[in-house]
């Protein structure tokens, strides 16, 4: 067997270290603010209605640019469209840290849209390089994006208090631009030139895509999972203080909730990887955010163990969610659809997700109220996990390469996989209408 060369290590190694610094680079910018809001509302003398908007605007900004990412990756390829995800990153996190509102809101959507197209790529990215190892580098993935989330969130306010706000915020410049920097150079590789007419072709299929119920229930799952977990970031720790506890306890408990993701982002990849059926990981997911959100309600003094809870429940969630849109495609091109599509209507239904609870609480006079619906969206939840779970992957196919009337011809199929060691014949294709 030949070893590989040293250009080729270097590439690997170099490859991997753009990973690294994309997924790193995917929460911090978002989570290093609500921690800090009051001084942020002190300080640029900003209303409730502009503090819930900033809450909202990243998770929107999300769902607004994700459909850009499978298209700039064809027009200018892979590595170039991750460097220039992170640039925008790296552009808005030192942008905010003008002191003017409009710098800070004009920030927010640079880094806001540079996070919607690295969350998109980084799934192809993995989906491409490493689909023999997909569930240990997306847990590797989703275990440093939940690791510089609870980082961010952390030391955000520690940070504010020792050198002011502007620095909390434009700290995770740095890092941005490295990896900005570090995709930009990377040594030579196959990006995929891809013609007109065949640009042309692959829009259609993201049309045909949303025919298939399978990515309906990606798209639903994905949605009301980040909706949670971005009510969560954007109103626990107000959540938790009016039940009694310290705004800095309150802080510690969602920086604990979120470095709780750390280990289950590295385990829920490689476990759903493993199972033909991911049904009892949705399950598992749905009963911890249940009783966390619950306890949170019903029993708050015992507080802490709900946040724990609940860390096991939006650690798990994201990890599963993602992992879903690489077990549910044959190639990175479809992953790179599925992801597009999936986080557009999965962000842009979760972008309303922190202003509508805060308004709900707003009309409510607490958050009774905000809790209780936050147990009722996890039953669609539920329920669209299910169906996205089940064993199989969404394939789409161009009209016109088969006969009329053949069950095939159709735009959408979902092809049940079978395992390699079956020895009974695979069952036939089942149509999604």
């Amino acid at each position: 067997m030949t070893m590989p060369s040293v250009s080729s290590r270097r590439k690997q190694v170099w490859l991997l270290a753009g990973v690294i610094l994309l997924a790193v680079n995917l929460r911090a910018a978002i989570t290093s603010v609500p921690p800090i809001l009051s001084a942020l509302k002190d300080a640029l003398r900003l209303s409730a209605t502009a503090v819930d908007v900033l809450t909202t605007l990243p998770v929107l900004c999300l769902g607004l640019f994700s459909f850009l990412a499978p298209r700039l990756a064809r027009r200018i390829g892979e590595r170039g469209a991750v460097s220039c995800a992170l640039g925008l990153i790296a552009a808005g996190a030192a942008l905010r840290a003008v002191p003017w509102p409009v710098a800070l809101y004009a920030g927010t959507i640079l880094a806001g849209g540079g996070i919607a197209l690295g969350n998109v790529l980084i799934v192809a990215v993995i989906k491409r390089h490493y689909a023999s190892r997909l569930g240990t580098v997306t847990g590797l993935a989703m275990m440093l994006m939940a690791l510089s989330g609870a980082v961010a969130a952390g030391i955000a306010v520690p940070v504010s208090q020792s050198t002011g706000w502007q620095i909390a915020l434009a700290l995770w410049a740095l890092p941005a631009a490295v990896g900005s920097f570090t995709w930009g150079a990377a040594p030579g590789g196959e990006d995929r030139v891809v013609t007109a007419t065949a640009r042309k072709a692959e829009r259609a299929g993201e049309g045909n895509l949303l025919r298939s119920p399978a990515a309906r229930a990606i798209i639903a799952f994905l949605g009301l999972v980040c909706l949670a977990f971005y009510v969560l970031v954007a109103w626990l720790p107000e959540i938790m203080q009016s039940r009694g506890y310290s705004a800095a306890t309150a802080g510690t408990m969602m920086s604990v909730m979120l470095a709780l993701g750390v280990p289950l982002g590295l385990v829920m990849p490689v476990a759903a990887s493993r199972l033909d059926h991911q049904g009892p990981l949705v399950v598992a997911v749905f009963t911890a955010k249940v009783v966390g959100l619950g306890g949170i309600w019903i029993a708050p003094s015992a507080g802490w163990a709900w946040v724990l809870i609940l860390g096991v429940a939006t650690g798990g969630a994201f990890p599963l969610a993602m992992t879903l849109l690489s077990l549910r495609t044959t190639d990175a091109a479809a992953t790179a659809r599925l992801s597009g599509i999936a986080q557009t209507g999965g962000y842009l239904l979760a972008g309303f997700g922190p202003f509508a609870i805060g308004f709900v609480h707003s009309l409510s006079g607490g958050w009774d109220v905000p809790l209780i619906v936050l147990l009722v969206l996890a039953v669609p939840e539920l329920l669209a996990g299910l169906y996205a779970a089940r064993p199989g992957v969404v394939r789409v196919l161009q009209r016109g390469r088969h006969r009329k009337g053949d069950s095939a011809a159709q735009p959408v199929v979902f092809i049940p996989r079978q395992r390699s060691t079956s020895s009974t014949p695979g069952r036939p294709v089942r149509e999604e209408r």
